[in-house]
């Protein structure tokens, strides 16, 4: 079984990779950073998702000798700051899109151009894409683009199932660092300091198992971890506030 995926650095992206690793996966990953804890246990090319001219070359050095993928989880996210639509500039937003958004579809070119055959595509969205609450501007836009282009590419890969799927609150540093953020002008913060969220590693290991339902769904849709009804019974025995 052979996983490729991206930002792994930490939080949810590391949680999966060692996930995988116990479900005898072989990694291949791209981020900036390998943590020392995977170091010589998976495949690894260092690239920052950021400079979309240079991911075909990565993704080359990285998967030169591929032609099949059992799973690919597009993982890599930034935040961005917090702030009002009227205060963030363009230059802002378009940085954010880089990575959540247009990284993405470099990736997805790249497995088409070079025949990689992915049998099942996750896309890491967020609950944000469709709640868009005050502050979260160019991350509520990425994910919001990223549910459309996996559903616009589900049209030209009738042979990868593909999802984009929002893994619920994950107590990862990017959501430790929304929480820092001003509650009485951004009233979403309160609601996530006060709910119940998953450590990384119980997140990965609810994404994996339900795997072959997510196979189940329409290829293209989004989906949120909260829509299974087995969620409910695992956030009360592992969440935390």
């Amino acid at each position: 079984m052979r996983l490729f995926i991206t930002g792994i650095g930490s939080g949810l992206g590391k949680a999966l990779v060692e996930e995988a690793l116990k479900r005898n996966y072989e990694v291949y990953a791209l981020s900036r950073q390998l943590p020392e804890k995977l170091k010589g246990k998976i495949h690894f090319q260092p690239c920052d998702l950021k400079r979309t001219e240079g991911i075909y070359f990565c993704l080359h050095k990285l998967l030169k000798d591929i032609k099949e993928l059992n799973l690919a989880i597009l993982n890599a996210g930034v935040l961005g700051e917090m702030k009002d639509m009227h205060e963030i500039s363009l230059a802002e937003i378009e940085e954010v899109m880089r990575i959540n958004l247009w990284s993405n579809k470099v990736i997805i070119d790249f497995f088409m151009d070079y025949g990689i055959k992915v049998e099942q595509l996750i896309a890491i969205s967020s609950g944000a894409a469709r709640n868009c609450n005050r502050g979260w501007n160019a991350y509520s836009l990425s994910k919001a683009g990223l549910n459309c282009l996996v559903k616009l590419y589900s049209w030209e890969l009738p042979e990868t199932h593909m999802v984009a799927l929002a893994p619920g609150l994950v107590l990862t540093p990017m959501l430790e660092e929304v929480m820092r953020n001003d509650e009485k002008k951004f009233p979403s913060i309160t609601r996530i300091k006060n709910a119940p969220k998953l450590l990384p590693e119980h997140a990965a290991r609810f994404i994996f198992e339900i795997l072959p339902k997510l196979r189940e769904l329409e290829t293209g849709s989004f989906v949120d971890v909260r829509d299974f009804p087995e969620y409910e019974e695992y956030i009360k025995r592992y969440g935390v506030v």
